[in-house]
């Protein structure tokens, strides 16, 4: 599993309402490992992908790229960050 950030610049009590619009059209088995968080400077998400390449292939999508224009989000700056070595899942998803 590889796990990258996306950096949102901006106000994040607007971010995280179109955030909110945007992945509630991702389908919960389709999130692997995936979290937002709100910073001082906007919004910053953590997803993974099964590995670099579909990570790779997925920030290129169609997909993505309408799922952040229909969201209004602006392009994150994203960073790779790497291998995933271990990581638990929960019994019950939180918010």
């Amino acid at each position: 599993m590889y796990l990258s950030v996306y950096h949102f610049d901006g106000d994040s009590t607007d971010l995280l309402a179109r955030y909110d619009r945007m992945v509630a059209n991702f389908p919960d088995e389709a999130l692997l490992l995936h979290a937002c968080v709100a910073t001082a400077d906007g919004i910053s998400v953590y997803d993974s992908c099964p590995d670099i390449e579909a990570h790779a292939e997925f920030i290129t999508s169609d997909a993505w790229l309408n799922a952040l224009s229909d969201a209004g989000l602006p392009t994150p700056r994203i960073v790779g960050l790497g291998d995933v070595h271990h990581w638990v899942a929960p019994r019950v998803a939180t918010t």
